[in-house]
């Protein structure tokens, strides 16, 4: 599975060295482009892992990590060389997920991407899966195969999947579709559910599969039987 690595770094050396370095082993890699906003990059984009300086232009990364965890779970790694105690525990308790000091080794970088990538994506090795409709979910995989085209699919792309198939033919509301995807109920813009639905249901139709996740008007989604 290719990931998508959203770079938060406005030093052009160091973002230029990390985006080739990662990209090297087949990860998809953009350089945040307007450094007021932050989020516009990361809802266009949708990485399924950040990596963000502290020190930044606008607004710091504390700022930014928190915009992020206001919609998304999505990994979190500060690249900074403010890597005291107190920093270090000011990122985690923003709700990062890691942190590496500046300056660092690129093939350190690597290793602890590739790990962080590990501990959040890794679904097991019991080569699970679910199906409906011909279609077959690999939880392990993190993909969707349909008449023999896949669709690799993101953290929550695959989470409203597993939720809505595991209930199949039962309404799913959509506060515990939220409370799958962020484990929280606080914070999170019933829009940005509505738009995970909505761009799944795109790479759904562009494989055949036209109006497999249904809406139940005041009630919430479901995959019939």
């Amino acid at each position: 599975m290719n990931y998508r690595i959203l770079v938060v770094e406005d030093d052009a050396v160091i973002s230029a060295a990390v985006a080739r370095q990662i990209s090297s082993w087949g990860c998809e890699v953009r350089v945040a482009r307007n450094y007021a906003d932050i989020m516009a990059d990361f809802n266009e984009f949708e990485p399924q892992l950040v990596l963000l300086d502290i020190g930044l232009p606008y607004f710091n990364g504390y700022h930014w990590c928190s915009e992020i965890r206001k919609v998304s779970r999505v990994p979190v790694m500060f690249i900074s060389s403010a890597s005291d105690n107190m920093n270090i525990v000011m990122a985690m308790n923003m709700g990062a997920d890691d942190f590496i000091a500046k300056p660092f080794d690129l093939d350190v970088l690597t290793a602890k991407v590739q790990a962080l990538l590990r501990r959040t994506y890794d679904f097991g090795n019991t080569g699970n899966t679910l199906t409906a409709h011909g279609a077959v979910l690999d939880l392990n995989a993190g993909t969707l195969e349909y008449e023999g085209q896949v669709l690799d699919l993101t953290k929550n792309e695959l989470r409203i999947l597993q939720t809505l198939l595991e209930k199949r033919g039962q309404v799913v509301s959509r506060d515990r579709l939220m409370l799958r995807l962020w484990q929280t109920d606080s914070f999170v813009d019933e829009n940005t559910l509505t738009v995970n639905v909505t761009r799944l249901r795109k790479k759904l139709e562009n494989i055949g599969l036209d109006e497999f996740i249904k809406t139940k008007k005041g009630l919430g989604y479901v995959v019939e039987e």
